[in-house]
């Protein structure tokens, strides 16, 4: 290659479709949910003579008739073989490949193929390295990221290379990296390994990024926004007074610790994605989530619903002490702990886990086309069930937590009027409605459910009487303790 020296790049960005987004079966509203932050943080280290552009097939067609002399593209597990057809397309043109992301690290040697470079872990590190030495012309084969992991002063995200219109949450943000935890079927835990497994961003850099965002909605995309409390608890505390509603995840373990889970609520949080997982102890020390042995799920439940916080409930099914009545069990357990949503997973054995490794020396798996392992296909052979049963069993789960009488009992669980309608309608309208939100996605209207998605998530106050107040404090709002989830 040439080297281009300090002359300005042309470099495209590429997150391809998890599957065509020609296919008849595309669903919108799965894949347009949050632009792709990991490409806009790479982004940030050009310069500010490069030309960028973030191409998400998921939200509208992917161009390929330019002619950039970079090309980075991010690879998951259910992407990779359009990726990989992509890479090969822009090769054969001349242009230079980088391929990275989970899957990448996970297997180095299968992308290798179709790229000029690769990049194995996280991209903070890696990237900046990566452009001083193509700059020069010099690159290398394979980058990696061990040591000096860090997200101190890491530049702003591109922001303005995503088209906020195209997604139902556009104020998506990171601020900390990994998880502290290590289950044996985390896809991330691999991704993190040869360095620190979990770091947090700055507090004051992290609020500097959420001080851009437009609007009040905010949704982390941490997988555990719990999981350093002093920068937790700092960051909660910046964040009183801005009036932001959000959402986020975090373990069943940190809800029930301490009261960071009240800092959380008194910042602005409205809704909690929750790795219930299993109901079957035998099925945690497995899975080496012991984080939540021992733990009350009630107790997480209670306690959140105190708090106004919704619950997205997650739940894998295929355990290997996971029999006929697993889903019977699980689906009634999660309406009748008032759980507003639920997310169910078949167990999937990814690349580059402890799972995985596991299920190939037993001999159980059952294909390596990665386009299934989507958590909604069994791709190994489970101990007690028919991977049909399983398939089966989990497609029941999703029709019969979300029938209207089950999301009727589960709002139900609720002690007031007001918190029962707001989980009827937030539940209802987020699973019955997936045609009316396929439309608006195809029509570019986003933009136009921010403000009820906002409405749904805000505290609803009864009226106080009338006081006299000093002149300044008039003009604070006033939080009443009633709330609804």
């Amino acid at each position: 290659m040439i080297a281009p020296g300090s002359r300005p790049l042309k470099v495209k960005f590429i997150l391809p479709a998890l599957k065509e987004a020609s296919d008849p079966q595309w669903r919108p509203i799965k894949y347009s949910l949050f632009p792709p932050l990991g490409l806009a943080t790479l982004a940030a280290y050009l310069t500010p003579e490069d030309h960028a552009v973030i191409s998400d097939e998921h939200v509208e067609p992917l161009q390929l008739d330019d002619a950039p002399d970079l090309v980075v593209i991010q690879v998951y597990i259910t992407n990779a073989y359009r990726a990989y057809r992509i890479a090969d397309l822009y090769r054969s043109r001349g242009a230079f490949v980088c391929l990275g992301g989970l899957h990448v690290t996970a297997l180095p040697e299968e992308a290798a193929a179709h790229a000029d470079c690769i990049f194995l872990g996280p991209g903070e590190q890696t990237f900046p390295n990566f452009l001083k030495d193509f700059r020069a012309g010099r690159p290398e084969r394979i980058y990696t990221s061990t040591t000096g992991r860090t997200l101190d002063r890491v530049p702003p995200i591109r922001r303005n290379l995503i088209r906020r219109a195209s997604y139902l949450v556009p104020n998506s943000i990171v601020v900390t990296r990994g998880c502290p935890q290590h289950c044996d079927f985390c896809y991330k835990d691999a991704f993190f390994q040869g360095g620190k497994g979990f770091y947090t961003q700055r507090v004051d850099d992290a609020l500097a990024e959420i001080e851009r965002l437009p609007g009040r909605h905010l949704y982390f995309l941490d997988d555990h926004l719990l999981g350093d409390r002093r920068f937790s608890e700092a960051l909660f505390e910046g964040m009183k007074g801005m009036r932001r509603l959000f959402q986020g995840a975090a373990t069943v373990d940190s809800i029930l610790r301490g009261n960071l889970i009240e800092h959380a609520a008194e910042a602005g949080l409205r809704s909690l994605f929750v790795g219930f997982e299993t109901l079957t102890p035998d099925n945690l020390r497995r899975s080496n989530k012991r984080q939540n042995l021992g733990r009350d799920y009630k107790a997480v439940a209670d306690r959140l619903h105190s708090l106004g916080i919704m619950i997205n409930g997650s739940f894998v099914f295929g355990m290997d002490d996971d029999g006929e009545d697993v889903f019977r069990r699980t689906v009634d357990w999660a309406v009748e702990q008032g759980i507003t949503t639920a997310t169910f997973h078949i167990q999937t054995p990814y690349p580059g886990t402890q799972l995985h490794a596991r299920m190939e020396r037993e001999g159980r798996m059952l294909t390596r086309d990665w386009s299934l392992y989507d958590t909604r296909h069994v791709v190994y052979q489970p101990t007690r069930l028919r991977p049909e049963a399983l398939k089966d069993g989990y497609d029941w789960a999703y029709r019969e937590f979300y029938r209207w009488g089950s999301i009727g009992r589960a709002a139900l669980h609720h002690g007031t009027l007001k918190h029962q309608a707001k989980h009827f309608f937030y539940a209802s309208g987020w699973k019955k409605f997936e045609p009316v939100w396929d439309l608006l996605i195809r029509a570019r209207q986003l933009a136009r459910v921010t403000p009820l998605l906002e409405a749904v998530l805000s505290r609803v106050t009864k009226k106080k009487p009338q006081q006299t107040r000093p002149a300044e404090t008039q003009l604070l709002p006033v939080i009443q303790p009633e709330t609804m989830v």
